[in-house]
């Protein structure tokens, strides 16, 4: 991938490496190869690639996320609970069908009480019900955030809150960063995750903290958040 940033060698290139993966079972390979599929979606999202890039998201993550399911199997290790995490949480985004199905399945029991989502499924259960969701969606993570009785849960939600995709609900998102609903230094992971969630999120974070510069300066001074929020 750096050969290919420096303009060495074409990422078609990186592409095919990265489909000779797909039975690969470590968790820190599937990490990197996350990440890095990552910043190839946002520098595609510029252009007409994306949509092929989230196909080839769930060509590479179908197998592996397959082979995990959704339930822990006995003898899983504690890195077997992140790989889950991470793989579903990236088919979701991408829109896989079945785990979008699941996903919004699993969350609809959490919020009725029925069956509560375990904490290592929570984030790719929520990034995925927001990123294809609607109003209602969002009113009721906002609900689940008011309701948490543990910050830990607070700042789950706060991080993906940003994947909401309509221009109007991702305005509503960036507005409560700056209520009193949110903590002060958790104010930057809510504008962060806006600024990572989609072209449009980026573009309406970047104006939001342009608009409220001086009260976002002011909160802050010249401590760290304040460059950590002008970096994401």
């Amino acid at each position: 991938l750096s050969q290919a940033r420096a303009g060495i060698i074409s990422t078609v290139d990186v592409l095919k490496v990265m489909e000779a993966f797909v039975n690969e079972p470590n968790y820190t390979v599937w990490s990197d190869l996350s990440c890095n599929l990552g910043i190839l979606s946002t520098l595609l999202s510029h252009t007409d690639f994306y949509e092929e890039i989230q196909v080839f998201v769930k060509d590479v993550f179908s197998p592996i996320g397959e082979r995990l399911g959704w339930d822990p199997k006995p003898g899983e290790g504690h890195l077997d609970a992140l790989l889950r995490g991470l793989v579903l949480g990236k088919l979701g985004k991408a829109g896989h069908k079945a785990t979008l199905e699941e996903a919004r399945r699993r969350f609809k029991d959490h919020v009725e009480g029925k069956h509560i989502l375990s904490a290592d499924l929570r984030s790719p259960v929520y990034v995925t019900i927001l990123k294809h969701g609607d109003s209602t969606t969002l009113d009721t993570m906002l609900k689940l955030h008011k309701q948490a009785d543990m910050q830990e849960e607070k700042n789950r939600i706060e991080r993906v809150l940003g994947a909401i995709s309509q221009p109007e609900l991702i305005q509503k998102v960036l507005t409560f960063a700056l209520s009193e609903e949110v903590r002060p230094q958790d104010t930057v992971s809510v504008i962060g995750g806006v600024a990572g969630g989609s072209k449009q999120g980026r573009k309406a974070a970047w104006k939001f903290v342009r608009d409220n510069w001086e009260e976002l300066y002011n909160r802050y001074q010249g401590g760290f958040l304040i460059s950590r929020l002008i970096k994401v």
